[in-house]
């Protein structure tokens, strides 16, 4: 194989074997603040200069996502001015570093994952996020004065954050993604919140695991570096929360993506 065609191939897998189908070069979080989450990660909504109200998108996504976390596009379409107000309101109220750790989370989460709806909305009907261009690269996340794009806040800003656990908070609207919740994100309940999502999607059939086998969800493998510190691997994080424990040194594989839509039937 010629080496010009050997390239080729190598970039035509890395785009394909990214959630993203980009690498955080070339994203900035825009001046963003992104406060890092320390060892522990407490549920407080008193050490924030503002505490943002978030019942709006709750109501919807009581409303139009199931339990499972399959969507009623059709639904949200109907009550689309309501996810636009919600929109709006985020946008005027821009995160500085006097938001708390807590408060940054839910509201950089929030505003992800109800962008992505709004995205599916302004292309439906469609098969697949992936058949949307400039799915995660265009700006079009409005903060403050801000424009951004969605693997702008997941790449420059979530994952900057320093807690792993957001890789199962946002939802990329595919069937093979971490389900979306239900509820919203909100600082008086994000450790609860992050941990519930965590424990749901490792021991859900996402991934497959048992004592000497671990058959994960790519994620694992797109994101290895944010589940790994020092001498813990993905196994030692997947062990973290999941009902079954992996012996050390179990090789470990991943399981093709679904990025067929997540909707209700």
């Amino acid at each position: 194989m010629k080496k010009s065609s050997l390239y080729v191939a190598v970039i035509t897998a890395l785009f394909l074997n990214s959630c993203n189908l980009i690498s955080s070069a070339g994203l900035s979080s825009k001046g963003l603040p992104t406060n890092e989450v320390s060892d522990d990660l407490p549920s407080t909504t008193a050490n924030s200069e503002v505490n943002v109200d978030h019942s709006e998108w709750n109501s919807l996504l009581k409303k139009h996502v199931s339990k499972d976390g399959m969507v009623d596009y059709k639904g949200f379409m109907k009550d689309r001015e309501q996810l636009n107000a919600y929109l709006s309101k985020l946008a005027k109220m821009k995160p500085t570093k006097d938001w708390s750790v807590q408060e940054q989370l839910a509201y950089y989460i929030n505003i992800y994952n109800a962008y992505t709806v709004d995205l599916i909305l302004n292309n439906y009907p469609t098969k697949s996020i992936k058949d949307i261009d400039g799915n995660w690269t265009k700006d079009i996340v409005t903060i403050g004065d801000v424009e951004i794009s969605l693997g702008g806040i997941e790449n420059s800003i979530l994952r900057k954050m320093n807690e792993p656990r957001i890789h199962f908070a946002i939802n990329c609207a595919s069937i093979s993604c971490p389900k979306l919740l239900n509820e919203a994100y909100t600082a008086a309940k994000i450790n609860e919140q992050l941990d519930r999502v965590t424990k749901e999607f490792i021991n859900s059939d996402k991934n497959e695991i048992s004592k000497n086998s671990a058959k994960l969800s790519s994620i694992f493998d797109w994101y290895k570096k944010d589940f790994t510190d020092g001498e813990m691997t993905v196994i030692d994080y997947i062990n973290n929360y999941s009902d079954v424990k992996i012996d050390k040194g179990t090789s470990v594989t991943y399981k093709d993506y679904n990025w067929n839509l997540n909707e209700q039937k």
